[in-house]
């Protein structure tokens, strides 16, 4: 089986770029989409999260906000605190809990079949120095105007919010310079979609021709 992370900065394209490599015939699981599944009541960490952030991050049917617990990490101080200590704190909650899921996935995906290609999508891949799980490492890259663009239209937001917001959490990244430098595949999504699925056939030819062998 090949292991791959799929990374990238904040409204960068992963997600797309992930849905083509599952077209195409990987698997795929989304580290977001477990985050959130173990920020649910009653689970271990969700209850770390609330003891860290306070009851001001929930809703009333006691569920995270998940805007609000941004704010609280990413905000100005978070929360009255040092914000980059703020983001550590949220991060050596979440992550060693999220990695482990992945690790089981992987297992569940190498008795499934031993020569798939089982993708990792992740934002925080190399920031949480966990690069070196992986068989092979994809960058999602965009320009800055369709960064902003695109996370205006996801959440929402006017333009120049959607600005601010972005540079605020890319602060908390590693810049994409130096994602592409520890990269074996480098997916320019600043073009058209049918220019990122050229692309993306590309390296999944030679992923797909990677997991054959191994």
């Amino acid at each position: 089986m090949l292991k791959v992370g799929l990374t990238g900065g904040i409204a960068s394209g992963k997600t797309a770029v992930g849905e083509m490599l599952v077209g195409m015939g990987a698997h795929l699981v989304q580290a977001d989409r477990i985050a959130y599944a173990l920020m649910q009541p009653g689970e271990a960490v969700y209850n770390e999260v609330v003891r860290h952030f306070g009851g001001e991050i929930l809703n009333p049917d006691m569920s995270i906000n998940r805007a609000k617990l941004a704010e609280a990490a990413f905000g100005p101080g978070g929360n009255g605190g040092n914000r980059a200590s703020r983001i550590e704190e949220l991060n050596r909650i979440v992550h060693p809990a999220v990695i482990r899921a992945q690790n089981e996935w992987m297992q569940q995906m190498v008795i499934q079949d031993r020569h798939a290609v089982a993708i990792v999508e992740a934002a925080l891949i190399l920031e949480a120095k966990v690069g070196d799980q992986f068989d092979r490492l994809i960058v999602v890259t965009c320009n800055a105007d369709q960064r902003a663009a695109r996370f205006a239209a996801r959440q929402k937001i006017d333009l120049e919010t959607a600005r601010k917001e972005v540079v605020r959490r890319m602060a908390a990244q590693l810049p994409d310079e130096e994602k592409i430098k520890a990269a074996d595949y480098v997916i320019d999504n600043s073009g058209a979609l049918s220019r990122t699925r050229e692309q993306a056939e590309k390296v999944w030819r030679e992923l797909r021709a990677a997991a054959e062998k191994s």
